[in-house]
This record gives C-alpha cells, sequence and structure tokens, in this order.
C-alpha cells in the first residue's frame, strides 16, 4: 500500500492588517485585555471582493508552484471550511475551477476548526486506495470577518482571514503519514455554532434581527473540552502509532488562543518538540490555522528530513483530529507565503 506524505505547502494571507485597536474600539476591551487573555496582536481581513474560494485557491496555486506539479495531474481537492463561498454548491469545486484542476474530484468537509486535520485524513486514505504517482490538494480555508459580532469580545478579538494548502502524494516507504485519528463528542456541539441561515433555522427578519447569523462560542466550556479531550486524543495517536510523546519534534496545533495552548501544553507530554505558533500575528484562521502555521514554518527551514511531526486540530461538532508524519524531503521555495502577493 502506498505511502503519503506531504510534497509541498502553500498559504495566503491578506494583506490588510487589523490591530488589536481596531477591535477593542467596537468590543469594548483594550489592545492589552486581548493580548493577556489571547496572545493576539494582530490578525488579516480578507478583501471585499474575495471569498472563501480565492483565498483558497490562491494557497492552492503556491503548493503546485512549489512543488512544480501542474493542477491537471491533481486527482483529488478536499477543502476544508465553516465559512463556504455558497450554501450550495461546494466550495472546491469553485477553488477546481480557478486553479485549473479539471481532472480533479472535488469536496468540502466542514469540521470547523478541525476541518484540515479531517481533510488531511480522508485525503490520505483515498491516495492509499489509489495508484502510486497520484496527487490530493487538502485545503483548509476561512473568511470568519464575514461572520463576526464585533461587539462581542468574546470572538470578535479572535479570528483573522487565510488559507492554507498541502499537496499530498506517494512518498518513501519510512516518511509520510504514520497515523490519524479523529474524535467527535457530538453532545457537546452546541458550544460553538452559527444557529441560522440552514434547516433548522432558516434566514428570516426575525434571525436577522436577532444576530442569529453571528459566530457564537462559549469559551469556557470550549477551553474544558480542549483540556479534557486533546491531551488523551494526541496520546491515543501516538501509542497507536508506536510512537514515544517525548521523541515528537514538532508540534502544529489549531492556532485557537496562545494562553489556552500554554495551559493544555504540559498535559501533552511533548518534552522534546517545538509548538510552532502563529497566532500573534495572524489570528485564529479556522481551519486554516494548521496548514498556515506549517507553511510558514516549512519556508522557514525548520523541518528536517525524518522528523516526527505532529498536527492537532480542535474545535466545534465539538471535534478533534490529529496526524502524525515523518517528514518527507520536499521542494521547500523562497520564504514566501503569498500573504503579499497581488491576487491572481
Amino acid at each position: 500500500m502506498n505511502r503519503i506524505g506531504i510534497l509541498a505547502t502553500g498559504s495566503y494571507l491578506p494583506p490588510t492588517v487589523v490591530g488589536n485597536e481596531e477591535i477593542a474600539r467596537s468590543s469594548g476591551v483594550t489592545d492589552e485585555w486581548i493580548v493577556r487573555k489571547t496572545g493576539i496582536r494582530e490578525r488579516r481581513r480578507a478583501d471585499d471582493r474575495d471569498a472563501t474560494s480565492d483565498l483558497a485557491a490562491r494557497a492552492a496555486r503556491a503548493a503546485l508552484e512549489q512543488a512544480g506539479v501542474d493542477a491537471r495531474d491533481v486527482a483529488y481537492i478536499v477543502l476544508a471550511t465553516s465559512t463556504p463561498d455558497h450554501p450550495q454548491p461546494a466550495t472546491a469545486s469553485i477553488v477546481q475551477h480557478l486553479i485549473g484542476a479539471q481532472n480533479a474530484a472535488a469536496f468540502d468537509i466542514n469540521a470547523v476548526c478541525s476541518g484540515f486535520v479531517y481533510a488531511t485524513t480522508v485525503a490520505e486514505r483515498l491516495l492509499r486506495a489509489a495508484e502510486p504517482g497520484r496527487h490530493a490538494l487538502v485545503i483548509g480555508a476561512d473568511i470568519y470577518s464575514r461572520i463576526l459580532d464585533y461587539s462581542d469580545p468574546k470572538t470578535a478579538i479572535l479570528f483573522g482571514d487565510g488559507a492554507g494548502a498541502v499537496l499530498l502524494g506517494t512518498v518513501a516507504a519510512d516518511r509520510g503519514i504514520r497515523e490519524t485519528s479523529l474524535l467527535t463528542r457530538g453532545d457537546q456541539y452546541r458550544l460553538i455554532s452559527v444557529p441560522a441561515g440552514g434547516s433548522r433555522m432558516p434566514a428570516n427578519d426575525r434571525t436577522l434581527r436577532e444576530g442569529a447569523h453571528f459566530f457564537r462560542m462559549d469559551g469556557r466550556g470550549v477551553r474544558s473540552f480542549v483540556q479534557d479531550n486533546l491531551p488523551g486524543a494526541l496520546h491515543d495517536l501516538l501509542a497507536k502509532a508506536g510512537a514515544r510523546p517525548e521523541h515528537i519534534r514538532h508540534f502544529v496545533p489549531h492556532q485557537a488562543n496562545a494562553v489556552m495552548l500554554g495551559e493544555v501544553w504540559p498535559d501533552l507530554g511533548l518534552s522534546g518538540a517545538t509548538m510552532h505558533l502563529a497566532i500573534e500575528r495572524y489570528g485564529n484562521t479556522g481551519s486554516a490555522s494548521v496548514p498556515v502555521t506549517l507553511d510558514l514554518a516549512h519556508r522557514e527551514g525548520l523541518f528536517a528530513d525524518g522528523d516526527s511531526v505532529l498536527l492537532a486540530g480542535f474545535g466545534g461538532g465539538m471535534t478533534v483530529g490529529a496526524v502524525l508524519a515523518d517528514w518527507a524531503p520536499t521542494a521547500c521555495a523562497r520564504p514566501r507565503t503569498q500573504e503579499l502577493a497581488a491576487a491572481r
């Protein structure tokens, strides 16, 4: 059976920077309070003319360019997002069109901030069952700025817009993805939600008046969920893979809140790992946060051949997902996240 690994990475971060001062004015807090509670100093905001598919396509192009792979040679596009362009069709279909990957099967996955890890798991399984040499684009992209109530400090301070992507393909037998793990606690689904706009609560005048189309979160409940579920999920994954926590070299978690990650870090047992964080500059970019952080670290040359890399997502649903990989040699381009590049 094929061993599948990450061949290339890419990301897109909009050029518009939104500092804490702007968020603080509308949400009734201070810059210092935001930093103390979250570790975030700024985030990016998508251009009004852009939708999630535009950000996703730019990140995908960056990964393809890094790998030197033509979009027509991509077999699958799996897009993780909870802020799609439209309720229908899948945003991945639009991305397929934008990048010219006409031979790819394309579909979306919504596991909120765990979405990229869920999408990576699905794409890896598809490629393992396919003939060697096939490629899959896995993308995480979100524009949370469109669904935030900026008077609510519990949510307005956290989120930024962005997209990240990886290109998966066949690698050496002792490299690539070793194990994946997914977990859902559906009994806690109310902790994170956008209540209106679906079949349960269709859009109408009342839902608009009540702000039911905005993102809502029980912050304390989410923190408890992460503390109760993330360490065990990672330990179970490592046990399945036959890996010891102290031997992991790199940890790339969902960039939810730097303070919360610092609190749970001692319980993870990853004493030999570097935890990679990009949240100070980019905030919580939803399903994009893991691939964006991965791309930034990769382009800085921080991963060596054979390094063990642990990716972890957690978010609405409530969900947790993790991927353990042995880093394969990749075509590392010059440091460039496309954050300053003009829209193509």
